[in-house]
């Protein structure tokens, strides 16, 4: 990745150091504490970056002042999405991702539940998709929120945007 970026002028580096290791990841998180920062946590595949994505990551910064995001690995997508997926890399993905004004940090994790990453981050606020109900969380994912004070938000999806759509759609254009 170091090479790649390499080839830009400076002025266009993407902002990698908002890729934060995961064994890094409560450090950043205390650090933000420290400075009386609300963190926001967020969490998914981000595979093929849409309007829908845009529109919820921007909403879920509103809600604080620093948004994370948990950014399922590859093996993970693999296993959830199916073995045509990711569309991209997990480091693609990350670099896209740090690269957008509203997401003050990224981290790749391993697991099929965000349980891990969200005991590091101990957000003030855990946010979803309006695809989810509060009762359709995964139990380990609210404990860990809720053991460390935060909340959780259920943000509405944007009508007709979805990965699975345009991938769908891809799916009939191609010959």
């Amino acid at each position: 990745m170091r090479m790649l970026l390499a080839s830009y002028p400076r002025s266009r580096r993407i902002p990698m150091r908002k890729v934060i290791p995961f064994n890094e990841l409560m450090d950043w998180a205390r650090a933000q504490k420290d400075k009386n920062k609300h963190v926001v946590a967020t969490n998914g595949c981000f595979d093929i970056l849409h309007t829908g994505h845009i529109r919820y990551l921007r909403a879920a910064r509103a809600l604080g002042d620093r948004l994370i995001v948990g950014l399922n690995s590859d093996a993970s997508v693999k296993t959830l999405k199916g073995p045509t997926r990711p569309i991209h890399s997990e480091a693609d993905r990350a670099e896209i991702l740090a690269s957008l004004e509203m997401v003050d940090a990224v981290t790749i994790f391993p697991d099929m539940r965000a349980t891990a990453f969200l005991k590091e981050v101990s957000p003030d606020i855990y946010v979803k998709g309006g695809d989810y109900k509060q009762s359709d969380l995964d139990q380990d994912e609210v404990a860990a929120v809720r053991s460390c004070g935060g909340r959780i938000e259920i943000l509405p999806l944007v009508p007709g945007k979805s990965t699975t759509n345009l991938v769908n759609k891809m799916k009939l254009l191609s010959p």
